[in-house]
């Protein structure tokens, strides 16, 4: 579970440049892997917003979640510095940001 200006979630969450909390479309990247673990280009795309500058991704409490060689390429290209960090450690760091970040948080069940 967590918990964005008190109200508590028990999915995958993304947090964008104005604050919207979204459900993650997870099925965009299991599609093509088999798997959430992995974020694909096509989900990449759908989380990254137009003057982003990083992107917190918290991924999971053991650290599951990684981004695809595509994905990764794409942000670097939108100069977009992506930080992976298990989700607690994410959320304090997404927390104490400031700027243009986007959140994206893996939740563990």
């Amino acid at each position: 579970m967590i918990k964005v200006e008190g109200k508590s979630y028990h999915h995958d969450l993304i947090i964008s440049l104005d604050g919207k909390v979204a459900k993650r479309k997870k099925k965009l990247s299991k599609e093509l892997y088999g798997t959430s673990h992995i974020l694909s280009l096509a989900e990449a795309k759908h989380v990254y917003c137009a003057g982003a500058t990083r992107l917190v991704i918290g991924t999971g409490q053991t650290g599951l979640v990684r981004l695809s060689n595509e994905a990764e390429e794409f942000l670097r290209d939108k100069d977009c510095k992506v930080e992976l960090l298990p989700t607690p450690q994410a959320i304090q760091t997404w927390n104490e940001s400031e700027g243009a970040v986007i959140g994206l948080f893996h939740i563990t069940c």
